[in-house]
């Protein structure tokens, strides 16, 4: 029993620590599914079972809301939340894809809870959990080899599992946010490797964004005056319901 437990612990500890990985070809495999879901597990998410739990799970602040800015878009979405560190993931490679392509990248699925189970997905799917994302596929040469090396890297630095789908044509990607918590930290504390990678040299500059971990003894009206905003820009600016926050959580903050 004793031996079962800590077999457990050190399982999950594992997930969590994630660390880098061999290079990927977005194919897909039974153990990208198993790592995802383990990750899942780890975390210890929750598997929505309806689509009122989704939104009950919103209103608590436990899942956020995509709602799409300049940089992306929904299509077809039926359930617009996800985890919060999930919508940063979008924020931050929807920006990066515009820079690059000039266009905005499209987001086809969310959160999906359990009484929607799509006919072709696996019972370990993590959807449900608000972790994943779907990415349409684009239709551009140069930017689907753009988002292809990019989703490639990321899941080299295992801080997400990223599947290739033919039918219909579109990326599966599932954060794993302790690790990808850690990597944005590790980005935001020096030269910008994703930036480096992902810019545009001949680009022109567009207003952006910026991002900032709340710790402990944080208020959302202390990180508002630090950064001469207003909470309700604060608020409006993350898709916030009310002015809960919780040390880790990430905050988009407006640089115009």
């Amino acid at each position: 029993m004793h031996i079962h437990r800590i077999t457990a612990v050190l399982l999950a500890a594992a997930a969590l620590a994630a660390g880098p990985a061999r290079a990927q070809s977005l194919q897909g495999s039974p153990a990208s599914i198993e790592r995802m879901y383990r990750q899942a597990r780890a975390h210890d998410l929750t598997f929505y079972r309806t689509a009122s739990g989704v939104r009950g799970a919103a209103r608590d602040g436990d899942l956020v809301r995509l709602s799409g800015n300049e940089d992306y878009r929904l299509s077809g979405v039926s359930q617009p939340y996800a985890l919060a560190i999930t919508r940063t993931f979008v924020q931050r490679l929807a920006e990066q894809y515009h820079d690059e392509c000039d266009e905005r990248l499209v987001i086809t699925s969310a959160v999906r809870p359990r009484s929607v189970r799509l006919v072709n997905s696996t019972e370990l799917t993590v959807h449900p959990t608000g972790m994943a994302v779907d990415i349409r596929r684009p239709a551009a040469r140069r930017c689907l080899a753009w988002l292809r090396n990019r989703l490639s890297y990321l899941e080299g630095e295992g801080v997400l599992e990223a599947t290739e789908e033919r039918r219909p044509p579109h990326f599966h990607v599932a954060v794993f946010p302790g690790p990808y918590r850690r990597y944005i930290g590790r980005d935001e504390s020096g030269p910008s490797t994703e930036r480096r990678t992902a810019a545009r040299p001949a680009a022109p500059a567009r207003p952006r964004s910026s991002t900032y971990r709340v710790r402990e003894g944080d208020s959302l009206w202390t990180i508002a005056r630090r950064h001469n905003l207003t909470v309700e820009r604060l608020r409006t600016v993350n898709d916030m319901r009310s002015t809960r926050i919780v040390a880790g959580q990430v905050l988009i903050i407006p640089t115009r």
